[in-house]
């Protein structure tokens, strides 16, 4: 449920940043006429990222009837959802700086072009942020037992207090350091990801496309118990288990280890101009009179 809870906030934070940026500038340029455009686009992005979340459980509930086809559809879109966690991790934190900017210039395009333009502005900022969500919620609460709600209402309980933060954010209400807030939640959505990575390797056993299931790592289970709270909140949260297989867990190591050490390593400074160089001295020597 935490795991879940991450998704909505992290993701839920951004595409409310990004509406937040939009209807700021439509307010400040006395353009208000412009917002139902905006609200409209909106709409129809969390409409469609819900469909599609939608469609990823039936595939795998109604369409896909044996265990094979269905656990090798979860390794796939786990592998995918992987893929799109770490680009949004470090692409959010490339193009934070510069993103209200980017977006204040495409928004005065769109409005040079008309209504349908900043309709689709908005629809095309919010539905990347929620066919993201979709997929990672639906690889992320694969472990959970079946029927179990609280995965969704994780992710429910992350985007509300996204719509909150973004809304005080707009109305000056609060202020947080956003580049700590990303740093710190990319770091625990990397781990997320490195669980969810260790659980489609773990499909693709099961589907017999990769050997090993029964070859274990090692078994912690008389330890900490799996159905216990400790066990739980691990499973939960970063699907470590107390008895991985081999590939499980060079996986995780594999892909959790450099990424985080990528991501946490300080982007070097942006190199200076080099001085231009002083003009030397003349070495002709004037002519001299008779």
């Amino acid at each position: 449920m935490f795991a879940t809870y991450l998704i909505g906030l992290r993701e839920g934070l951004e595409a409310t940043l990004v509406v937040s940026i939009l209807v700021a500038f439509l307010v400040k340029s006395n353009r208000r006429n412009r917002l139902p455009q905006v609200w409209g686009g909106v709409g129809t992005a969390v409409v469609l990222s819900v469909l599609f979340g939608w469609l990823f459980v039936y595939t795998s509930t109604s369409l896909l009837k044996s265990s094979g086809s269905r656990e090798l559809f979860e390794a796939v879109t786990s592998v995918v959802a992987v893929v799109f966690v770490t680009w949004m991790i470090f692409w959010m934190r490339k193009a934070a700086r510069s993103i209200a900017g980017e977006l204040r210039g495409k928004l005065t395009d769109a409005l040079a072009v008309g209504s349908l333009a900043v309709a689709g502005m908005a629809f095309l900022a919010v539905i990347r942020e929620g066919l993201e969500t979709a997929l990672i919620f639906y690889s992320a609460a694969q472990g959970a037992a079946e029927g179990a709600g609280g995965p969704l209402l994780g992710l429910i309980g992350g985007i509300a207090t996204a719509v909150v933060i973004g809304f005080l954010l707009y109305r000056s209400a609060v202020k947080i350091n956003l580049g700590k807030f990303f740093t710190w939640t990319g770091a625990l959505l990397i781990l997320v990801a490195a669980g969810i990575l260790k659980y489609g390797v773990h499909d693709f056993q099961e589907a017999g496309v990769l050997p090993g299931l029964n070859n274990h790592a090692f078994d912690f289970s008389s330890i900490v118990d799996p159905d216990g709270w400790l066990g739980s909140l691990l499973g939960g949260m970063f699907n470590i288990t107390p008895a991985p297989t081999v590939l499980e867990t060079i996986a995780w190591v594999a892909y959790a280890v450099p990424v985080l050490v990528l991501f946490l390593r300080k982007p070097a400074a942006p190199a200076r101009p080099a001085a231009p160089a002083a003009p030397e001295a003349s070495t002709d020597t004037a002519p001299q009179r008779a």
